[in-house]
């Protein structure tokens, strides 16, 4: 082989691997834009549940110590989601936190409490107001499964591509942090979950 020969080769070799590389690098910062973009709408679908839960404590149909201990609950998670700041809409890459997972499953529980009579729950729902207000709930809580569902699974793609030695070697991640799960119980009441979903 002479030596134009093996010149010719190694550029064509350092061109594949360049375009190799490239095309995993795409891949991985697609998989970022999809949990990025999964994560931004969990954060919003948990939000229309909290103000769904709001909306049921302040109607005055629950007695008064459930309302009370729903409407806490409710606008804690409220309270926790805060503003997203500019570096955060960019990608959103961390899970909700500790803290915000925390008032998210006290708020399940507390939901789950008040709402843990079926019965009961059938009696507000053949009211007037309790109907829309229990549908557009169980409505929330259902979306707020799924996105976080999909949001697992997008972590989940983002994660099996990052453990590739190729992506860690090359830094193709670049300063992007690892990819976070959200953990929290988001388990519906019995008699919420035969509401009718929209």
């Amino acid at each position: 082989m002479t030596w134009s020969e093996a010149t010719l080769l190694a550029i064509l070799v350092v061109a594949i691997l360049g375009w190799l590389a490239w095309i995993s690098a795409s891949r991985v910062d697609r998989l970022h834009r999809k949990l990025s973009a999964s994560r931004i709408a969990l954060d919003s679908q948990l939000v229309r549940r909290a103000s769904a839960a709001a909306d049921l404590a302040t109607s005055g149909l629950l007695d008064p110590a459930s309302s009370v201990i729903v409407a806490d609950s409710a606008y804690a998670v409220i309270d926790e989601h805060g503003p997203v700041t500019a570096p955060e809409q960019a990608l959103v890459m961390a899970g909700l936190g500790e803290r915000r997972e925390r008032v998210e499953s006290a708020l399940s529980a507390t939901l789950r409490e008040a709402l843990a009579d079926a019965a009961e729950v059938a009696t507000l729902r053949a009211t007037v107001d309790g109907g829309p207000l229990l549908t557009n709930l169980a409505a929330s809580w259902y979306r707020a499964q799924l996105a976080r569902r999909f949001h697992n699974e997008a972590v989940a793609q983002a994660q099996r591509a990052r453990r590739h030695w190729y992506v860690r070697l090359l830094h193709l991640a670049g300063r992007a942090p690892w990819p976070q799960t959200v953990e929290l119980d988001d388990q519906m009441p019995a008699g919420l979950e035969a509401a009718p979903q929209p």
